[in-house]
Protein backbone atom coordinates (compact mmCIF):
# COMPACT_ATOMS: atom_id res chain seq x y z
CA UNK A 1 0.00 0.00 0.00
CA UNK A 2 0.97 3.90 -0.83
CA UNK A 3 2.78 5.61 1.84
CA UNK A 4 -0.72 7.68 1.93
CA UNK A 5 -4.04 5.63 1.11
CA UNK A 6 -5.87 6.10 -1.86
CA UNK A 7 -9.21 7.63 -1.48
CA UNK A 8 -12.31 7.02 -3.06
CA UNK A 9 -15.63 9.83 -2.35
CA UNK A 10 -18.47 9.00 -3.75
CA UNK A 11 -20.71 11.99 -3.79
CA UNK A 12 -19.52 15.28 -5.05
CA UNK A 13 -22.21 17.37 -2.79
CA UNK A 14 -20.33 20.10 -0.62
CA UNK A 15 -18.85 17.57 2.13
CA UNK A 16 -17.34 15.21 -0.74
CA UNK A 17 -15.79 17.90 -2.43
CA UNK A 18 -14.33 19.72 1.18
CA UNK A 19 -13.02 16.26 1.70
CA UNK A 20 -11.46 15.72 -1.63
CA UNK A 21 -10.38 19.41 -1.72
CA UNK A 22 -8.71 18.48 2.38
CA UNK A 23 -7.11 15.37 1.41
CA UNK A 24 -5.15 16.93 -1.88
CA UNK A 25 -4.12 20.07 0.18
CA UNK A 26 -2.04 16.88 2.09
CA UNK A 27 -1.15 15.35 -0.92
CA UNK A 28 -3.02 12.46 -0.92
CA UNK A 29 -4.15 10.53 -4.14
CA UNK A 30 -8.35 11.14 -4.48
CA UNK A 31 -11.01 9.82 -6.98
CA UNK A 32 -14.66 11.14 -6.34
CA UNK A 33 -17.40 9.54 -8.29
CA UNK A 34 -20.80 10.87 -8.11
CA UNK A 35 -23.41 9.51 -10.45
CA UNK A 36 -24.56 13.16 -12.21
CA UNK A 37 -23.49 13.72 -15.22
CA UNK A 38 -22.70 17.13 -14.34
CA UNK A 39 -22.57 19.17 -11.78
CA UNK A 40 -25.62 21.31 -11.38
CA UNK A 41 -26.59 21.76 -8.01
CA UNK A 42 -30.43 22.28 -7.21
CA UNK A 43 -30.59 26.13 -6.58
CA UNK A 44 -31.02 26.64 -2.65
CA UNK A 45 -29.32 29.15 -0.07
CA UNK A 46 -26.89 27.94 2.70
CA UNK A 47 -25.30 29.88 5.79
CA UNK A 48 -22.01 29.50 5.87
CA UNK A 49 -21.10 30.49 9.90
CA UNK A 50 -18.09 31.78 11.14
CA UNK A 51 -16.85 27.58 11.76
CA UNK A 52 -17.70 26.70 8.65
CA UNK A 53 -15.75 29.75 6.92
CA UNK A 54 -12.83 29.11 8.93
CA UNK A 55 -12.48 25.83 7.29
CA UNK A 56 -12.57 27.65 3.49
CA UNK A 57 -10.20 29.79 4.21
CA UNK A 58 -7.78 27.62 5.70
CA UNK A 59 -8.33 25.68 2.10
CA UNK A 60 -7.70 28.70 0.06
CA UNK A 61 -11.03 29.32 -1.02
CA UNK A 62 -12.48 31.55 1.29
CA UNK A 63 -11.80 34.08 -0.76
CA UNK A 64 -13.52 33.03 -3.26
CA UNK A 65 -16.49 31.96 -1.78
CA UNK A 66 -16.94 35.55 -0.30
CA UNK A 67 -16.74 36.96 -3.95
CA UNK A 68 -19.78 34.88 -4.75
CA UNK A 69 -21.67 34.96 -1.36
CA UNK A 70 -23.69 37.67 0.57
CA UNK A 71 -22.21 38.89 3.90
CA UNK A 72 -25.15 39.06 6.05
CA UNK A 73 -24.79 42.28 8.25
CA UNK A 74 -27.85 41.39 10.75
CA UNK A 75 -30.55 39.47 11.77
CA UNK A 76 -33.79 39.81 12.33
CA UNK A 77 -37.74 38.26 13.76
CA UNK A 78 -40.85 39.69 11.96
CA UNK A 79 -44.24 38.71 13.54
CA UNK A 80 -46.13 37.13 10.38
CA UNK A 81 -49.16 39.31 10.14
CA UNK A 82 -47.63 42.59 11.17
CA UNK A 83 -44.29 42.51 9.92
CA UNK A 84 -42.76 44.11 13.42
CA UNK A 85 -39.23 43.95 13.35
CA UNK A 86 -36.90 42.66 16.49
CA UNK A 87 -33.21 43.15 15.19
CA UNK A 88 -31.17 40.36 17.21
CA UNK A 89 -27.78 40.22 15.93
CA UNK A 90 -25.27 42.50 13.97
CA UNK A 91 -24.01 38.96 12.59
CA UNK A 92 -21.37 40.24 10.12
CA UNK A 93 -19.39 42.47 12.56
CA UNK A 94 -20.16 39.84 15.77
CA UNK A 95 -18.79 37.49 13.47
CA UNK A 96 -15.52 38.54 12.46
CA UNK A 97 -15.03 40.24 15.72
CA UNK A 98 -15.91 37.05 18.23
CA UNK A 99 -15.14 34.32 15.83
CA UNK A 100 -12.50 35.92 13.42
CA UNK A 101 -14.26 34.57 10.04
CA UNK A 102 -17.53 36.21 8.48
CA UNK A 103 -20.89 34.69 8.20
CA UNK A 104 -21.67 34.00 4.32
CA UNK A 105 -24.96 33.33 3.06
CA UNK A 106 -24.11 31.86 -0.43
CA UNK A 107 -26.09 29.85 -3.50
CA UNK A 108 -25.39 26.68 -3.32
CA UNK A 109 -24.49 25.89 -6.97
CA UNK A 110 -22.33 29.15 -6.25
CA UNK A 111 -20.10 27.05 -3.19
CA UNK A 112 -20.25 23.80 -5.35
CA UNK A 113 -18.44 25.80 -8.26
CA UNK A 114 -15.97 26.73 -5.80
CA UNK A 115 -15.19 23.46 -4.60
CA UNK A 116 -15.04 22.29 -7.60
CA UNK A 117 -12.84 24.55 -9.65
CA UNK A 118 -10.59 23.94 -6.81
CA UNK A 119 -10.22 20.21 -6.61
CA UNK A 120 -10.05 20.37 -10.23
CA UNK A 121 -7.31 22.44 -10.09
CA UNK A 122 -5.02 20.49 -7.06
CA UNK A 123 -5.81 17.22 -9.78
CA UNK A 124 -7.29 17.65 -12.79
CA UNK A 125 -8.93 14.09 -13.16
CA UNK A 126 -9.98 13.62 -9.25
CA UNK A 127 -14.12 13.95 -10.30
CA UNK A 128 -15.57 11.37 -12.28
CA UNK A 129 -18.80 12.06 -13.48
CA UNK A 130 -21.66 9.57 -13.97
CA UNK A 131 -20.58 7.12 -11.82
CA UNK A 132 -23.53 5.51 -9.98
CA UNK A 133 -22.47 3.07 -7.53
CA UNK A 134 -24.72 -0.15 -6.30
CA UNK A 135 -22.18 -1.60 -3.67
CA UNK A 136 -19.19 -1.94 -2.35
CA UNK A 137 -16.47 -4.91 -1.24
CA UNK A 138 -13.74 -4.23 1.72
CA UNK A 139 -11.28 -6.15 2.80
CA UNK A 140 -8.44 -6.01 5.24
CA UNK A 141 -6.66 -4.68 2.47
CA UNK A 142 -8.77 -2.09 0.29
CA UNK A 143 -11.97 -1.46 -0.81
CA UNK A 144 -13.38 -1.71 -4.69
CA UNK A 145 -16.42 0.30 -5.30
CA UNK A 146 -18.91 -1.29 -7.91
CA UNK A 147 -21.25 1.23 -10.52
CA UNK A 148 -24.27 0.71 -12.60
CA UNK A 149 -22.45 1.20 -15.59
CA UNK A 150 -19.99 -2.34 -14.92
CA UNK A 151 -16.98 0.45 -13.94
CA UNK A 152 -14.88 -0.26 -10.63
CA UNK A 153 -12.72 1.59 -8.70
CA UNK A 154 -10.02 0.76 -6.01
CA UNK A 155 -8.63 2.40 -3.05
CA UNK A 156 -7.68 1.93 0.40
CA UNK A 157 -10.36 4.07 1.99
CA UNK A 158 -13.91 4.57 1.44
CA UNK A 159 -16.39 7.73 2.35
CA UNK A 160 -19.65 7.42 1.26
CA UNK A 161 -20.65 11.05 1.38
CA UNK A 162 -23.71 10.48 -0.79
CA UNK A 163 -26.47 12.11 1.09
CA UNK A 164 -29.63 10.82 2.59
CA UNK A 165 -30.38 8.13 0.99
CA UNK A 166 -27.17 7.31 1.32
CA UNK A 167 -25.68 3.58 -0.83
CA UNK A 168 -22.84 3.13 1.43
CA UNK A 169 -24.49 3.40 4.54
CA UNK A 170 -27.80 1.35 3.32
CA UNK A 171 -24.82 -1.66 2.93
CA UNK A 172 -23.10 -1.05 6.31
CA UNK A 173 -26.17 -0.08 8.21
CA UNK A 174 -29.24 -0.84 6.59
CA UNK A 175 -31.72 1.71 5.19
CA UNK A 176 -32.44 3.11 8.99
CA UNK A 177 -35.56 4.48 10.43
CA UNK A 178 -37.43 7.68 9.23
CA UNK A 179 -39.68 9.93 10.89
CA UNK A 180 -42.18 12.14 9.12
CA UNK A 181 -41.48 15.59 11.24
CA UNK A 182 -45.72 17.01 10.15
CA UNK A 183 -43.44 19.82 8.68
CA UNK A 184 -42.97 20.18 5.10
CA UNK A 185 -40.79 23.61 3.48
CA UNK A 186 -41.26 25.28 0.30
CA UNK A 187 -38.29 27.39 -1.10
CA UNK A 188 -37.58 29.34 -4.02
CA UNK A 189 -34.59 31.06 -5.10
CA UNK A 190 -35.64 34.81 -6.60
CA UNK A 191 -33.96 37.51 -8.58
CA UNK A 192 -34.12 40.91 -6.33
CA UNK A 193 -35.10 42.64 -9.25
CA UNK A 194 -38.49 40.91 -9.30
CA UNK A 195 -38.94 42.27 -5.77
CA UNK A 196 -39.99 45.61 -3.83
CA UNK A 197 -36.93 47.37 -3.34
CA UNK A 198 -37.59 47.73 0.40
CA UNK A 199 -36.67 44.07 0.62
CA UNK A 200 -33.11 44.38 -1.22
CA UNK A 201 -31.29 44.61 2.25
CA UNK A 202 -28.00 42.56 3.59
CA UNK A 203 -30.61 41.07 6.36
CA UNK A 204 -31.65 38.00 7.42
CA UNK A 205 -34.93 37.71 8.22
CA UNK A 206 -36.89 35.07 9.82
CA UNK A 207 -40.70 35.64 9.92
CA UNK A 208 -42.27 33.86 12.97
CA UNK A 209 -46.06 32.59 13.19
CA UNK A 210 -48.14 29.89 14.90
CA UNK A 211 -47.48 26.77 12.95
CA UNK A 212 -45.86 28.39 10.57
CA UNK A 213 -41.83 30.24 9.73
CA UNK A 214 -40.47 31.77 7.04
CA UNK A 215 -36.40 32.23 6.40
CA UNK A 216 -35.20 34.73 3.86
CA UNK A 217 -31.65 36.38 3.41
CA UNK A 218 -29.64 37.67 0.04
CA UNK A 219 -27.08 35.36 -2.01
CA UNK A 220 -24.57 36.05 -4.81
CA UNK A 221 -23.64 39.90 -3.72
CA UNK A 222 -27.38 40.69 -3.32
CA UNK A 223 -28.55 39.93 -6.91
CA UNK A 224 -30.93 36.32 -5.74
CA UNK A 225 -33.39 35.83 -2.34
CA UNK A 226 -33.36 33.03 -0.64
CA UNK A 227 -37.05 32.13 0.22
CA UNK A 228 -37.73 29.10 2.73
CA UNK A 229 -41.22 28.94 4.09
CA UNK A 230 -41.93 26.18 6.75
CA UNK A 231 -45.60 24.75 7.49
CA UNK A 232 -46.61 22.50 10.20
CA UNK A 233 -49.73 19.82 10.32
CA UNK A 234 -49.52 18.52 6.86
CA UNK A 235 -49.30 14.92 5.27
CA UNK A 236 -47.40 15.28 2.52
CA UNK A 237 -44.33 13.40 2.85
CA UNK A 238 -42.03 13.26 -0.27
CA UNK A 239 -38.31 13.98 0.77
CA UNK A 240 -37.05 15.50 -2.97
CA UNK A 241 -35.37 18.47 -3.63
CA UNK A 242 -36.90 18.72 -6.98
CA UNK A 243 -40.89 17.97 -5.94
CA UNK A 244 -42.20 20.92 -7.53
CA UNK A 245 -45.28 22.68 -6.53
CA UNK A 246 -47.73 25.95 -7.12
CA UNK A 247 -47.37 29.45 -6.33
CA UNK A 248 -51.27 29.28 -5.76
CA UNK A 249 -50.79 26.21 -3.04
CA UNK A 250 -48.26 28.50 -1.17
CA UNK A 251 -49.57 31.46 -1.06
CA UNK A 252 -52.68 29.39 0.35
CA UNK A 253 -50.38 27.62 2.81
CA UNK A 254 -49.44 31.34 4.39
CA UNK A 255 -52.93 32.84 3.88
CA UNK A 256 -53.47 35.82 6.21
CA UNK A 257 -49.18 36.76 6.00
CA UNK A 258 -47.75 39.89 5.64
CA UNK A 259 -47.83 41.18 1.54
CA UNK A 260 -44.03 40.79 1.45
CA UNK A 261 -44.34 36.95 1.80
CA UNK A 262 -46.96 36.98 -0.66
CA UNK A 263 -44.93 39.14 -3.07
CA UNK A 264 -41.77 37.30 -2.69
CA UNK A 265 -43.83 34.20 -3.50
CA UNK A 266 -45.64 35.96 -6.60
CA UNK A 267 -41.59 36.27 -7.62
CA UNK A 268 -40.68 32.64 -7.07
CA UNK A 269 -41.73 31.18 -10.61
CA UNK A 270 -42.18 27.58 -9.53
CA UNK A 271 -41.62 26.63 -6.18
CA UNK A 272 -40.60 23.44 -4.56
CA UNK A 273 -41.05 21.49 -1.37
CA UNK A 274 -39.98 18.85 0.59
CA UNK A 275 -40.78 16.76 3.34
CA UNK A 276 -38.98 16.90 6.63
CA UNK A 277 -38.14 13.88 7.98
CA UNK A 278 -36.46 13.25 11.40
CA UNK A 279 -33.83 10.68 11.77
CA UNK A 280 -31.85 9.51 14.93
CA UNK A 281 -28.01 9.98 15.14
CA UNK A 282 -26.11 7.08 13.99
CA UNK A 283 -24.40 4.79 16.87
CA UNK A 284 -21.47 3.90 14.60
CA UNK A 285 -20.61 5.64 11.02
CA UNK A 286 -17.90 3.08 9.76
CA UNK A 287 -16.44 0.00 9.47
CA UNK A 288 -12.70 -0.85 8.66
CA UNK A 289 -11.64 1.02 5.46
CA UNK A 290 -15.42 2.02 5.02
CA UNK A 291 -16.71 5.56 6.69
CA UNK A 292 -19.68 7.98 6.46
CA UNK A 293 -19.54 12.06 5.70
CA UNK A 294 -22.27 14.77 5.90
CA UNK A 295 -26.04 13.82 5.29
CA UNK A 296 -25.06 9.81 4.61
CA UNK A 297 -24.45 9.44 8.68
CA UNK A 298 -25.60 12.67 10.28
CA UNK A 299 -28.77 13.96 7.98
CA UNK A 300 -29.95 17.47 9.76
CA UNK A 301 -33.12 19.57 9.77
CA UNK A 302 -32.34 22.94 9.10
CA UNK A 303 -33.23 24.83 12.31
CA UNK A 304 -29.53 25.69 13.31
CA UNK A 305 -28.25 26.04 9.75
CA UNK A 306 -25.85 23.82 10.30
CA UNK A 307 -26.14 21.00 7.56
CA UNK A 308 -23.66 22.33 5.16
CA UNK A 309 -21.17 23.74 7.63
CA UNK A 310 -21.25 19.72 9.72
CA UNK A 311 -20.18 18.83 6.21
CA UNK A 312 -17.47 20.96 5.91
CA UNK A 313 -16.28 20.33 8.89
CA UNK A 314 -16.63 16.49 8.32
CA UNK A 315 -14.29 16.82 5.64
CA UNK A 316 -11.32 18.27 7.10
CA UNK A 317 -11.06 16.28 10.29
CA UNK A 318 -11.18 13.56 7.82
CA UNK A 319 -8.41 14.70 6.03
CA UNK A 320 -6.61 15.87 9.77
CA UNK A 321 -7.01 12.00 10.68
CA UNK A 322 -6.19 10.26 7.73
CA UNK A 323 -2.68 12.26 7.59
CA UNK A 324 -2.33 12.35 10.98
CA UNK A 325 -3.25 9.09 11.91
CA UNK A 326 -1.05 5.84 11.59
CA UNK A 327 -2.91 3.64 9.84
CA UNK A 328 -6.29 3.70 7.51
CA UNK A 329 -8.48 2.12 10.02
CA UNK A 330 -7.07 4.15 13.15
CA UNK A 331 -7.48 7.20 10.90
CA UNK A 332 -11.64 6.51 10.08
CA UNK A 333 -12.05 5.64 14.08
CA UNK A 334 -10.29 8.85 15.46
CA UNK A 335 -12.00 11.22 12.45
CA UNK A 336 -15.73 9.10 13.79
CA UNK A 337 -14.88 9.61 17.27
CA UNK A 338 -13.81 13.68 16.71
CA UNK A 339 -17.27 14.30 15.01
CA UNK A 340 -19.92 11.78 16.02
CA UNK A 341 -21.21 14.03 19.79
CA UNK A 342 -20.73 17.14 17.94
CA UNK A 343 -22.95 15.94 14.87
CA UNK A 344 -25.33 14.40 17.31
CA UNK A 345 -25.70 17.68 19.43
CA UNK A 346 -26.72 19.67 15.93
CA UNK A 347 -28.61 16.88 14.44
CA UNK A 348 -30.71 16.69 18.19
CA UNK A 349 -30.54 20.60 18.40
CA UNK A 350 -32.05 21.43 14.93
CA UNK A 351 -34.91 19.16 15.77
CA UNK A 352 -35.90 21.11 19.15
CA UNK A 353 -35.90 24.30 17.62
CA UNK A 354 -38.79 23.28 15.64
CA UNK A 355 -41.07 24.26 18.81
CA UNK A 356 -38.94 27.65 19.18
CA UNK A 357 -39.91 28.81 15.67
CA UNK A 358 -43.36 27.55 16.05
CA UNK A 359 -44.17 28.71 19.50
CA UNK A 360 -48.19 29.41 20.19
CA UNK A 361 -47.13 32.76 22.01
CA UNK A 362 -46.03 34.02 18.87
CA UNK A 363 -49.76 34.41 17.24
CA UNK A 364 -50.44 37.94 18.19
CA UNK A 365 -47.61 41.26 18.83
CA UNK A 366 -47.97 40.96 22.75
CA UNK A 367 -46.67 37.20 23.17
CA UNK A 368 -44.48 37.39 20.44
CA UNK A 369 -42.43 40.17 21.82
CA UNK A 370 -42.26 38.77 25.16
CA UNK A 371 -41.09 35.52 23.54
CA UNK A 372 -38.69 37.06 20.97
CA UNK A 373 -37.36 39.21 23.73
CA UNK A 374 -36.98 35.68 25.53
CA UNK A 375 -35.47 33.36 23.26
CA UNK A 376 -33.53 35.55 20.93
CA UNK A 377 -31.76 37.58 23.48
CA UNK A 378 -28.14 38.21 22.90
CA UNK A 379 -27.24 36.05 25.67
CA UNK A 380 -30.12 32.95 24.89
CA UNK A 381 -28.30 32.70 21.88
CA UNK A 382 -24.84 32.86 22.46
CA UNK A 383 -25.73 30.47 25.50
CA UNK A 384 -27.50 28.20 22.32
CA UNK A 385 -24.62 28.51 19.62
CA UNK A 386 -21.27 29.67 21.06
CA UNK A 387 -20.23 25.72 21.48
CA UNK A 388 -21.23 25.82 17.93
CA UNK A 389 -19.32 28.86 16.53
CA UNK A 390 -15.82 28.80 18.27
CA UNK A 391 -15.12 25.27 17.15
CA UNK A 392 -11.85 25.45 15.66
CA UNK A 393 -11.03 22.24 13.51
CA UNK A 394 -8.38 23.09 12.43
CA UNK A 395 -6.55 22.84 16.15
CA UNK A 396 -9.12 20.20 17.94
CA UNK A 397 -7.69 17.27 19.11
CA UNK A 398 -8.11 14.09 17.14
Amino acid sequence: MAAQPKVLILGAGIGGLTAALSLLRRGFAVEVHEQAQALREVGAGVQISSNGARVLYELGVGEQVAAVSSETKGKEIRLWNTGQAWPIADVLAEAKARYGYPYFTVYRPDLLAALEAAVRAASPGAIRLGHKAEGFEATAQGVRLRFTNGDTAEGDVLVGADGIHSVVRRQLWGEGAARFTGLLAWRGVIPMEKLPAHLDRPVGSNWVGPGRHVVHYPLRRGELMNFVGVVEGVDWQVESWTAQGTQAELHRDFAGWHPDIHAMIDAIGTPFRWAFLARDPLPRWGRGRVTLLGDACHPTLPFMAQGAVMAIEDGFILARALAEIEGPEAALVRYEAARRDRTARVVIGSSANTKRFHNPELAHAEGAAAYVAREFAVEAMLERTEWLYTHDVTRVAL
